[in-house]
C-alpha cells in the first residue's frame, strides 16, 4: 500500500470518528467506546475490502458484513453514509421512533445493515450461514464478521468456531474488536479470555493477531485471509477503547449510555476535527 493509498484510508477514518461524536452529541446517548475501537477495521472494509455499494445492495454475489456487536452501531452508520448508503442528515435522528437510526442496527428501516444484531452471539451464527450459503451455491462473495471481547462470554460463539472449522467456511472472516473492556470493567476482571489465540486454533480456526489500529497490519491480516484454503479465519484486532479522544482512551464508562456534555464535549468534537453541531 502506498503513502497516498495509507492517507486516504486515515482521512475516512478521521470521518468515522467525526460522525460517531457527532451522533452521540445528537442523540444525547449511545456507545462510543467501542465504536471508536473498531474504525480502522471497519474503514479498511468498507474502503478497500468489500464489494458492496448502493448499487449492488441486493446483489446475491455481495460482500456481506455483519456487525455482531451491534451496540458498535454509530461505526456502522458512519461508514455507510460514508459511502453513500443515506445521507449524514440522518445523524441528527439517531435514536429516534422516527428515524432510520435505531440504537441497534436494523436492516428494515436502515438501508446496507444486514442484520438486526443486539443479542450478542447472534450476528456470529448469521454471518456462519451466510457464508455456508454461498459456499453451498457456488458463489465466491465473503462474509465478514466484526465481534466484541466481552461477546466472547456467549457459548454460541464457540459453537459457532466448531461449525465453521467443520463445513471448512474459508470464506468467512472474523474479527474480534479486543480492546479489553466489556460493559464496566476489564474482561480480565469479569470473565478472562486468554490464552484467546489458542483457544481459536484449537477450534481449527487460521487466526491471526494485528494492531487494530495499523491499517498495514490489517492489510496484511485480511490478504492472509482471503488466500487461506480449507478453514475460516479469526483476526483478534489489538485496539484502544475509545480511541482517538483522548479522556475516553480505556476508560470503562464510556462503553455505552452516556455522551459527552461542557467541556468534554468541547473537547471531543475539538479532537475528532469536528466544528460546534447545528
Amino acid at each position: 500500500m502506498d503513502q497516498s493509498s495509507y492517507q486516504e484510508l486515515k482521512d475516512f477514518a478521521s470521518e468515522l470518528r467525526k460522525s460517531i461524536i457527532t451522533m452521540n452529541c445528537y442523540a444525547g446517548s449511545g456507545h462510543p467506546g467501542g465504536s471508536l475501537s473498531c474504525v480502522e477495521i471497519v474503514s479498511w472494509l468498507f474502503s478497500r475490502e468489500m464489494n458492496f455499494s448502493p448499487a449492488n445492495r441486493a446483489d446475491p454475489c455481495r460482500d456481506r458484513f455483519i456487525l455482531s456487536k451491534g451496540h458498535s452501531c454509530l461505526t456502522l452508520y458512519a461508514a455507510l453514509a460514508e459511502k453513500g448508503f443515506f445521507s449524514k442528515e440522518e445523524f441528527k435522528k439517531l435514536r429516534h421512533a422516527d428515524g432510520m437510526l435505531q440504537g441497534h442496527p436494523d436492516r428494515i428501516k436502515t438501508p446496507g445493515v444486514e442484520f438486526n444484531s443486539g443479542s450478542l452471539g447472534q450476528g456470529f451464527s448469521f454471518a456462519l450461514g451466510c457464508a455456508l450459503g454461498a459456499k453451498r451455491a457456488g458463489r465466491d462473495n465473503r462474509t465478514y464478521v466484526l465481534l466484541g471481547d466481552g461477546e466472547l462470554n456467549e457459548g454460541q460463539i464457540w459453537e459457532g468456531c466448531m461449525f465453521g472449522a467443520h463445513h471448512k467456511l474459508n470464506n468467512i472472516t472474523a474479527v474480534v474488536d479486543y480492546n479489553k473492556f466489556q460493559s464496566d470493567d476489564l474482561n480480565e476482571n469479569i470473565t478472562a479470555l486468554e490464552p484467546l489465540n489458542d483457544k481459536f486454533k484449537a477450534f481449527g480456526w487460521q487466526v491471526i493477531e494485528i494492531d487494530g489500529h495499523d491499517f498495514r497490519e490489517i492489510e496484511k491480516a485480511f490478504y492472509r485471509a482471503r488466500t487461506t484454503a480449507e478453514k475460516p479465519t479469526m483476526i483478534i484486532a489489538h485496539t484502544i477503547k475509545g480511541k482517538g479522544i483522548s479522556y475516553m482512551e480505556n476508560v470503562p464508562k464510556w462503553h455505552g449510555s452516556l455522551c459527552p456534555t461542557g467541556e468534554e464535549r468541547e473537547c471531543a468534537l475539538r479532537e475528532c476535527g469536528c466544528g460546534e453541531l447545528a
